[in-house]
């Protein structure tokens, strides 16, 4: 018999739903837009409609349990979601409780960071390590630590918020309210915004024909670097150098087998990396150059697959 797990990626965009079997393989999957601004309720009845969705797409299989990833901070052993910035009115919500009545199964909760860390470590670039650090550069800047072979929770699960290290004393303000985070000045969102403030509305550069005369977004200079874009590249390479800042301390800090980066800016990882290692080459101690730096392979599943070997790697 198929062993599978039911899992959930809560997002304040997108709410996603998979079976997933205990070889890291989706079964069947669907997603909606997370009802994020209409309270706890209101979501939750959308889990419990995906999951009907997903189980009716494949009638044969029954879930041992059901996993799931969620904006942090939460408390996974407790399985209470604390303070969800991207879902209006998730204070202290018990949802790893609401969700085992509900469904009759049991229910683990994650942070979706930590999550994501863990189907890269079971199932992707980081399997077969021991200790491994996952960066994912998106919108902001998320991760997990996965030490000598464990999920790193610390304190109601807090540990390993690695976007909000300081790593400079300038730079925007984060929506933390501090200044200089890694996020702040190396997540997607800062790479768009430094794009946008280095162009201007109409003025025929390619990063401002990739955005339609809009604000330009990372993804938009990582595609203007393929084609070719000298300021692109140069925006790609300032990207690099503080992601290099920020690996170093993340290599030093917790000493993995491999540091893995997924997000939407790992999609221009073969643009960014030799920068990258030639910045930690240059910060790090000699023990922790070699440690290697790859990108994700589990692409925007990992999540998923991470939630699901919470339940299926009992």
């Amino acid at each position: 018999m198929t062993k599978v797990a039911l899992a959930f990626d809560l997002g304040g965009t997108e709410l996603r739903a998979a079976l997933v079997n205990d070889a890291g393989d989706l079964l069947s999957f669907s997603a909606v837009p997370t009802r994020a601004t209409d309270g706890p309720a209101a979501v939750i009845d959308q889990i419990e409609q995906l999951a009907t969705a997903i189980l009716t797409k494949a009638p044969d299989l029954s879930p041992i349990g059901i996993g799931i990833g969620a904006p942090g901070p939460l408390d996974p052993e407790a399985g209470v979601v604390i303070a969800a910035p991207t879902l209006a009115g998730w204070n202290e919500v018990p949802l790893a409780h609401i969700l085992s009545t509900r469904f009759q199964l049991p229910v683990r909760l994650e942070n979706d960071a930590n999550a994501a860390a863990l189907g890269e470590w079971r199932y992707g670039a980081g399997r077969g390590a021991r200790s491994m650090v996952f960066v994912t550069v998106s919108t902001g800047i998320g991760g997990g630590v996965i030490a000598d072979g464990r999920i790193l929770h610390g304190r109601r699960g807090l540990a390993a918020e690695i976007g909000h290290m300081t790593i400079t004393s300038e730079g925007e303000r984060c929506f933390c309210g501090a200044i200089g985070c890694f996020e702040a000045v190396a997540s997607g969102t800062a790479l768009g915004r430094r794009a946008t403030a280095c162009t201007g509305h109409a003025d025929g550069s390619l990063l401002r024909e990739l955005s339609a005369g809009a604000d330009v977004t990372g993804r938009h200079v990582v595609e203007a670097a393929r084609k070719g874009d000298a300021r692109a590249m140069e925006l790609l390479n300032e990207e690099a150098r503080w992601l290099g800042i920020g690996f170093t301390n993340l290599l030093h800090l917790y000493s993995p087998d491999i540091l893995v980066i997924g997000g939407g800016i790992s999609h221009g990882f073969d643009l960014l990396s030799e920068a990258i290692v030639a910045t930690v080459r240059d910060r790090a101690m000699p023990a922790y150059r070699d440690v290697p730096i790859v990108p994700a392979k589990l692409g925007p599943h990992s999540g998923l697959i991470g939630a699901a070997s919470l339940i299926l790697g009992e």
